[in-house]
């Protein structure tokens, strides 16, 4: 119970904090690892077992996630305690989820937001790939999916410094 809350306060933070004003940068997908120089990838760079992506204009972190082979952008939130997705990203990912189970997962500013507990059979970011991610639809509100803890604990290393955020293996 007490990770749900986390999920839930980490989720509140992140629908507060995201209200539209603007649509961030986009991103494109990283380059495959086996390259023998870094290369650049619209803020992004991949070198061997690494990944770096550079603080964007509206001051967060990007990456393009790549579901069932299609590539969904996603604001890296290390505070959130698990993947949150938008409802057009989770229908676009073939996640399945009934509106029927839609419950209060956060109390936000105007109230409760609604969501759905999930899982994600595979998910990748560059080479850093995890299964079984646990995740949570939330088919309003959410302006962006949200690539939380449930995924980045899977890589060894995630590290913010100045303006760059770097995940390793």
């Amino acid at each position: 119970m007490k990770g749900f809350a986390l999920t839930v306060l980490a989720i509140a933070a992140a629908v507060a904090f995201m209200a539209p004003h603007s649509d961030p940068p986009a991103v494109g997908k990283a380059a495959p690892a086996r390259m023998p120089a870094p290369a650049e990838t619209h803020g992004a760079l991949l070198y061997g077992g690494e990944m770096v992506l550079d603080r964007q204009d509206d001051g967060h972190f990007y990456a393009t996630a790549r579901v069932d082979g299609h590539d969904y952008r996603m604001l890296v939130d290390t505070g959130a305690s698990v993947v949150a997705l938008t409802g057009p990203d989770a229908e676009a990912m073939g996640v399945q989820w009934d509106p029927s189970d839609l419950a209060p997962v956060v109390r936000g500013a105007s109230g409760p937001v609604m969501g759905v507990l999930v899982k994600i059979d595979d998910l990748s970011v560059g080479d850093f790939e995890a299964r079984d991610v646990d995740a949570v639809v939330i088919p309003e509100g959410l302006p962006i999916s949200l690539l939380g803890q449930s995924f980045l604990r899977q890589v060894r290393s995630v590290d913010i410094s100045q303006d760059k955020l770097t995940l390793s293996d």
